[in-house]
């Protein structure tokens, strides 16, 4: 019984923390970038694009080629966020490795 005790205060303390992390999540910000950074996107905890620069060098580029690099950015800053939360949601659970668990992203 006593093991189903810490577990049951461990839950109780990640719920406690649920809201904070939350709002810490919101705060990340990830970059991706593709073209040798000629395709940077950078993306916040939401999974929402908040920035994108896309260098003067590959303006005149075939539009194809410009529609790679930029799904490219955008995959690579997914990725890099990906990571980011995932750590911070490490953080939370303290590794407690809750099967299952993810980040709705």
């Amino acid at each position: 019984m006593n093991d189903f005790s810490k577990i049951l205060n461990k839950a109780k303390e990640l719920e406690s923390n649920m809201k904070e992390s939350r709002e810490k999540i919101k705060k990340i910000t990830a970059e991706g970038v593709s073209g040798g950074g000629n395709v940077k996107i950078t993306l916040n905890g939401d999974n929402e694009i908040v920035e994108i620069k896309i260098s003067k060098e590959i303006y005149n580029e075939n539009l194809n080629i410009l529609e790679d690099l930029i799904k490219a950015a955008h995959n690579n800053a997914k990725a890099s966020l990906k990571s980011k939360t995932e750590e911070e949601i490490s953080k939370l659970t303290g590794g407690l490795g809750i099967p299952g668990f993810k980040w709705p992203i």
